[in-house]
C-alpha cells in the first residue's frame, strides 16, 4: 500500500534545525491506522560529528555558568512544558500510539525532573570543613563532565529524555540526545522548546538515527558520560563499549514486574490496579506488571474470574479517543513479535485464557492493535515467563505461600521493580525488607519513584552503579573535587616529609 510521506524529522544541532544529509532514512508510523506519517533522517558521522563539536564548543561557557542563572533557564523551560502540554501529549500519542490520558501523565512526570533539578543551586552545594589541621580547612565541591549522551527507546519519548538532559544541564554538562527514531518528534520538540526558554545554542542538540549514530556517539573521544534506557541487551553493548573507551556510563535494561496477590488483598483494588497496570501503554513500560503471583489456588481462581470479565470491557482503541483504555503497539514489527510471544505461551502449555491475537478495531483494521492476552498455569521455566515480552501479555503463576513467592521473585534475573497486595503490615514490611528489587510498591502496581528520589533496578535491570534523576542523578553527571587550603600565618615549621596527619 503506497503511503504519503507528511513530514521529515531531521536533527536539532547548535539551536537551529539541520535537514541531515539525506543518505538513510527511517518510517515514523501511525500505530493507529499504520500508515507512514512521516520520515526521521538517520545522522552518519558528519550529523554526530557537528553535535558532539557544539556541546563541546558551549561547554567551557555553560559550567561557568552559576547555577542559579542555570535554574532561571529551567524555570522557563518548565513553564513552557505546562503551556505546551497538550501539543507535546498529542505528539507522543501519534507516534507511540499510547492514549492520550496515559501521554499526559508521562510528560507530566518528565516535568517533574525539570521542577526539580531547578533545585540545582541546592542540589549542588559542597561540604566545608574548617580546621581540619592547625589553619588547614577543606572542602569539596561538584562541578560538571563535559560533554554528556542520552540514549532513550521508544516506549516513553518526552518522560525518559527528561530523565537525562535536565539533570545534566542543570549541573553544567551539554548533552547530545538520541531518541528513539519510532517517535522522534516530541524529543525534537523538547529541544526547540528549551532554545525558547534562554538553553545557549550547543548547550542540547538532537541526534536521530539508528545504531550507526549510537556506536558514534558512545565511542567519541569527546564524549565524557552515557545514559541509556531500553533492553539489558542492548544496555549491556552500550555499558561496555562506552566503558571501554573511557566513559561513565549509567544504563538501565530490561524487566519481569511481579505483582504478589496475598489472600488477604482487596483483590477488588487489586484486579483494578493490575489491569492499568498490564495493559496501561499496551503494556510497552519498563514497569509494567507482567507477572501475576497468585498466593494460593482459591485466589488465583477467583483472579483469573475477575480479569476476564475486566478484560471484556477493556476499551482498545485509537489513542486520540477520549474514552480509549488502551491504544495500539508502536510498530507493526513489535506487535508481530508480542504476537510470536503469545503462540509461543500456547506451544509451552501454559492456559491462554484472554486471546487478543485477531483483535482489529472497526475502521482501523490496519492499525498495530493487539488485544489484552492473560496466560494462566505459567511456570518458571517457560520463556513468556523469564524474558521482557513488552506488550499487552500478562502471566498469572500460581505459588502455595508467601515464602514461596518471595523466592519466586528473587529468583528472576530482571530486578526492576515489584508489588505486594496485602492488608497486613508484617507482610507488607518483610516483603520490602527481603525483596531483591529496585523499586517496590505496597498496594501500588507501578512503584515510579519521584522526581527527588532515583529511579533504577537490580541485577541485570541495571549496568552501571547509578540510578536516574534524584540525588544520584546529580552524582552520576558530576564529579567531586575535594580541596584542602592553609593560608600562610607567619609560623614556618620547616620541611615535612612524612605523610601529612592533620594533628
Amino acid at each position: 500500500m503506497e503511503t504519503k510521506v507528511t513530514k521529515t524529522i531531521g536533527h536539532f544541532v547548535n539551536g537551529r534545525i539541520l535537514s541531515g544529509s539525506g543518505q538513510r532514512y527511517g518510517n515514523v508510523y501511525n500505530p493507529a491506522s499504520g500508515e507512514v506519517s512521516g520520515r526521521v533522517s538517520f545522522a552518519g558521522k558528519t550529523e554526530v560529528e557537528e553535535a558532539v563539536s557544539a556541546a563541546a564548543a558551549a561547554f567551557p561557557a555553560w559550567a561557568a555558568t552559576p547555577p542559579l542563572r542555570r535554574a532561571k533557564v529551567l524555570f522557563r523551560f518548565k513553564e513552557l512544558l505546562d503551556r505546551h502540554a497538550e501539543e507535546l501529549s498529542a505528539l507522543i500519542t501519534a507516534e507511540h500510539g499510547k492514549v492520550l490520558s496515559d501521554a499526559r501523565g508521562s510528560l507530566t512526570r518528565g516535568i517533574e525532573v525539570v521542577e526539580f533539578v531547578c533545585g540545582i543551586p541546592h542540589l549542588l552545594k559542597g561540604s566545608f570543613s574548617e580546621n581540619v589541621g592547625t589553619a588547614v580547612d577543606s572542602y569539596s565541591i561538584r562541578q560538571p563532565l563535559g560533554v554528556c549522551v542520552g540514549v532513550s527507546p521508544f516506549n516513553f519519548p518526552a518522560m525518559v529524555p527528561m530523565w537525562m538532559f535536565p539533570v545534566a544541564i542543570a549541573c553544567g554538562n551539554t548533552f547530545v540526545m538520541k531518541p528513539s527514531e519510532k517517535d522522534p518528534s516530541c524529543p525534537m520538540r523538547l529541544a526547540e522548546l528549551f532554545s525558547e526558554a534562554g538553553l545557549p545554542p550547543g548547550v542540547l542538540n538532537v541526534v536521530n538515527g539508528d545504531k550507526e549514530a549510537v556506536d558514534l556517539l558512545i565511542s567519541h573521544p569527546k564524549v565524557s558520560a552515557v545514559s541509556f534506557v531500553g533492553s539489558s541487551a542492548v544496555g549491556e553493548y552500550v555499558h561496555r563499549t562506552a566503558t571501554s573507551h573511557g566513559k561513565r556510563v549509567q544504563a538501565l535494561g530490561s524487566a519481569k514486574n511481579h505483582a504478589v496477590v496475598m489472600p488477604d488483598a482487596d483483590l477488588d483494588q487489586a484486579v483494578d490496579a493490575l489491569m492499568g497496570a498490564a495493559y496501561g501503554s499496551a503494556g510497552e513500560r519498563c514497569m509494567a506488571i507482567s507477572v501475576v503471583v497468585a498466593v494460593g489456588d482459591r485466589v488465583a481462581d477467583d483472579l483469573v474470574k475477575r480479569f476476564v470479565e475486566r478484560i471484556r470491557t477493556l476499551k482498545v482503541r485509537p489513542g486520540q479517543d477520549p474514552e480509549a483504555e488502551m491504544g495500539p503497539l508502536v510498530t507493526g514489527e513489535h506487535r508481530e513479535r508480542v504476537k510470536g510471544y503469545v503462540d509461543l505461551g500456547v506451544r509451552e502449555g501454559a492456559k491462554l485464557v484472554a486471546d487478543g491475537r485477531g483483535f482489529q478495531v472497526a475502521g482501523h483494521e490496519n492499525g498495530f492493535y493487539l488485544g489484552a492476552c492473560l496466560f494462566d498455569r505459567v511456570t518458571p521455566d517457560m520463556r513468556i515467563y523469564r524474558e521482557e515480552i513488552f506488550g499487552p501479555v500478562l502471566s498469572l503463576v500460581r505459588v502455595p505461600d508467601f515464602q514461596a513467592a518471595l523466592a519466586l521473585v528473587n529468583s528472576h534475573e530482571y530486578a526492576n521493580g515489584t508489588a505486594v497486595f496485602t492488608r497486613d503490615g508484617d507482610t507488607a514490611r518483610e516483603f520490602a525488607a527481603r525483596v531483591e528489587v529496585g523499586m517496590i510498591g505496597i498496594n501500588v502496581p507501578i512503584p515510579v519513584p519521584v522526581a527527588f528520589y532515583s529511579f533504577g533496578g537490580w541485577k541485570r535491570s541495571i549496568l552501571g552503579d547509578y540510578f536516574v534523576h534524584g540525588t544520584e542523578g546529580v552524582n552520576f553527571y558530576t564529579q567531586m573535587k575535594t580541596i584542602t587550603s592553609r593560608w600562610p600565618t607567619g609560623i614556618r615549621a620547616g620541611a615535612d616529609f612524612v605523610m601529612p596527619t592533620m594533628k
